[in-house]
């Protein structure tokens, strides 16, 4: 089975934990609106979990931003506009 990149993983991990905190939403917050497990979303902030499209779908849909924004590397203070 093939896995996205560590960087990739790194990437989208820091844009959820950012663009979350933004809202002001706690992990488990989040997951109720997204429809998942809180650990899941916890795997996925630590980078330690490979999400489909359609599950990076539902971050973009919930947070309110592109599936493009979720997966571009960006400042950190740019992640929390």
């Amino acid at each position: 089975m093939r896995k996205a990149s560590q960087k990739l993983r790194a990437i989208l991990a820091s844009n959820i934990r950012n663009y979350r905190k933004h809202k002001g939403l706690s992990q488990e917050k989040l997951a109720d609106i997204c429809g998942l497990h809180r650990t899941y979303v916890g795997a996925v902030e630590r980078g330690e979990r490979n999400v489909t499209l359609s599950t990076l779908e539902v971050f973009s849909a919930s947070l309110g931003v592109s599936v493009p924004e979720l997966l571009t590397e960006r400042d950190c203070d740019e992640s929390s506009r």
